[in-house]
């Protein structure tokens, strides 16, 4: 039976680079049994690779250090415990931060779980060799077309390594790449029991934590209408406060900014979804159009009824690649006339690079004009054709290092060789930078082994 008829979690990250009140204030302003925190995305994965390149002591959320290091002894007070993926690519490195925060407090008895065996980069060789293609799932190509070039390879892990690590008594729970839904689901399995048979009791835990993964984009953060959301200043994050039988509701703590309704709960719902019908995770396919929403309260809205289907045989993989090199830089372009001047700059740039033998074909340029309608192109926006100023964006690309980095020496000399009103250049002369691919695939289950191991100061 379980342990407790009601579990709060929160999540106080969306990504890397999130707010730090988020979380802050959820673990200061009002009750709480679980802190989640989503740091990873597919290009945070090969950022962290490319800093553990580097270093070989980083490659993890190191923001999620400078957190812990500010809300332990609550976390402790208060006996509320921490899931994270901040662990990325480096998760012992992670730890190895974590446990120097601790000692830095001077607490005793807090231990620090880490979930292993998402990194797979040093076994692509020996798992290709037992028959794994990793085709990518977007082109079909086999991935010894990038083989070479390959630069991280993670599996999205599911739950049930987190409820492991949770019930070792962990406070802190360190992972690296697994599904963003996971962070909650792990301990609603913990809390209540739930086994891999239970398909629509985990499917209703992976509802609730994609509406939560995003932080504030189910509390009123990044929404359409959103002038009606109150003191997005002080915004709450959200809280899933969930019962043993699947149900949730959807909320915040009082007193905050922010919005919880069907619409804003919805809004999230839909983010990044395919088939609504069938969302596959490597616990369960879950069923997007089974349950009820339904408003129960101020800022409080309950999902129940939610359907679950099996799990596939497989884990998704992002896998990164090295992908040529790229350099962009943009200068401010005054009027009158600033949009008829930015485009002007655009071709003498082009014309400049070919009268010294350097040829860009269309497919390796970009060009913006930020101010002149850019991010709604083919829609008629009011003023767009005669801009009091605009932004003038130009970036390269391609696999010659050398060819990208002799185009970023052509836009500072607009400034006095081009249109009048040229100025603001901004951020120096750009540079040729790596540019990584994401290539995702697919692994078979059974050639991933999981782990979890515990760590303490008394260690």
């Amino acid at each position: 039976m379980p342990s407790k008829d009601k579990v709060l979690i929160a999540n106080g990250q969306g990504f890397w680079g999130d707010s730090i009140l988020g979380p802050v204030r959820l673990v200061e302003e009002g009750p709480l049994d679980y802190l989640t925190l989503d740091y990873l995305a597919e290009v945070t994965m090969s950022i962290m690779q490319k800093l553990r390149a580097r270093k070989p002591d980083m490659g993890y959320a190191t923001d999620f250090v400078q957190l812990i290091d500010r809300i332990l002894p609550t976390l402790v007070e208060r006996d509320i415990r921490v899931i994270a993926n901040a662990g990325g690519v480096n998760p012992h490195a992670c730890k190895d931060a974590i446990l120097k925060v601790v000692k830095k407090h001077g607490l005793e008895g807090v231990k620090i779980a880490v979930v292993e065996g998402d990194d797979i980069l040093d076994d692509l060789d020996d798992l290709c060799a037992k028959g794994e293609e990793f085709l990518n799932m977007d082109t079909g190509e086999p991935l010894s077309s990038v083989r070479d070039r390959v630069t991280s390879a993670n599996v999205y892990l599911g739950a049930f390594p987190i409820a492991e690590a949770l019930e070792t008594g962990a406070r802190i729970v360190i992972t690296g790449r697994g599904t963003d839904p996971g962070l909650v689901l792990g301990p609603l399995i913990h809390e209540f029991g739930w086994g891999r048979e239970d398909l629509d009791l985990l499917a209703a835990g992976t509802v609730a934590g994609h509406i939560v993964e995003c932080g504030a984009q189910c509390t009123g953060g990044n929404y359409t209408d959103w002038q009606r959301v109150p003191d997005l200043a002080r915004i709450g994050y959200p809280i899933i406060e969930a019962s043993p039988d699947g149900s949730f509701v959807v909320t915040k703590h009082e007193g905050t900014g922010g919005l919880v309704d069907p619409s804003t709960v919805v809004h999230q719902l839909a983010y990044e979804m395919g088939d609504p019908a069938n969302y596959i995770t490597p616990d369960v396919c879950a069923d997007f159009t089974s349950f009820k929403l339904e408003s129960v309260g101020e800022n409080r809205v309950r999902i129940s009824g939610t359907r679950g289907a099996p799990a596939t045989d497989t884990y998704k993989v992002s896998l990164s690649y090295h992908d040529g090199w790229k350099a962009v830089g943009q200068l401010t372009v005054s009027g009158p006339d600033a949009l008829a001047k930015a485009r002007a700059c655009s071709e003498i740039v082009w014309e400049r690079l070919r009268l010294d033998g350097f040829e860009y074909p269309q497919e390796q340029r970009l060009v913006e004009y930020i101010g002149a309608n850019t991010c709604h192109a083919g829609i008629p926006v009011p003023g767009a054709d005669d801009p009091a100023e605009v932004i003038l964006r130009l970036g390269a690309k391609g696999p010659n290092k050398e060819q990208v980095g002799r185009f970023g020496m052509e836009l500072v000399p607009l400034v006095t060789s081009g249109p009048p009103g040229v100025t603001g250049f901004a951020g120096g002369r750009p540079k040729a930078t790596e540019i990584i691919g994401f290539w995702p695939a697919l692994v078979s289950k059974d050639l991933i082994p999981t782990r979890v191991e515990v760590f303490s100061t008394e260690d």
